[in-house]
């Protein structure tokens, strides 16, 4: 089994980048839109770096039965809490959409964020990740809303936060937070032990919630 992978070109003020494999750079005076037309033929086997949660099955099947949906705003976990629930087929049924908010600027732009409340609180506490969650859940206007902030590591933050620790939070019919320390430094090991423990809340809560429906 084969696929095709898309090849990019990223456009910056009066230079394009070329991400092809060749990694040019060409300079061009043009801001005309284009399309390149390229393609790169591998095997799937190839882009299995990534370890999906083992929780997005259950979180998946769960959101299925229940007719619920869900949003994401994520951190530290860049992307993989999202990922995650999408590499399930039939994701569209549950999954509306995620950001990666890793900046105060991409917070500001992609969530409506109760800024009188949030400036009352510490960056890195389950009260704060609550805040993110219900804002991404309304912004889609889901069931649930999961948000996690987080220190992957292996540098600390401006707010000498430590490293290797999260927090993550779930807006819905049942609200829930957790914080996770892993006491490493390993960025790739904490993203992945982040996002799992994220979707293991998730399903946590959807179980229980449909326990006593």
């Amino acid at each position: 089994m084969k696929f095709g992978v898309c090849v990019f070109f990223i456009q910056w003020k009066d230079a394009v980048l070329d991400l092809s494999p060749m990694n040019r750079l060409i300079p061009t005076c043009s801001r005309r839109p284009f399309v390149l037309a390229k393609t790169i033929t591998t095997s799937p086997k190839a882009m299995s770096m990534f370890h999906f949660s083992p929780h997005a099955q259950s979180a998946a099947k769960l959101l299925c039965d229940l007719s619920h949906s869900i949003s994401v705003a994520e951190s530290s976990t860049g992307g993989m809490i999202s990922a995650s629930l999408l590499s399930v087929p039939g994701a569209s049924r549950y999954f509306k959409g995620g950001a990666v908010i890793y900046t105060a600027k991409s917070r500001l732009a992609l969530l409506d964020l109760n800024r009188e409340r949030t400036r009352q609180l510490s960056p890195l506490t389950e009260e704060m990740a609550l805040e993110f969650a219900i804002a991404a859940r309304a912004k889609l206007d889901t069931t649930w809303g999961i948000a996690e902030l987080g220190v992957a590591g292996p540098g600390g933050t401006p707010y000498s936060d430590a490293i290797g620790i999260s927090v993550i939070a779930l807006s819905g019919p049942i609200d829930a937070t957790v914080t996770i320390k892993t006491n490493s430094d390993n960025r790739e090991g904490n993203m992945a032990t982040f996002t799992d423990r994220a979707l293991k809340l998730l399903v946590d809560s959807l179980r229980s919630l449909k326990s006593i429906s």
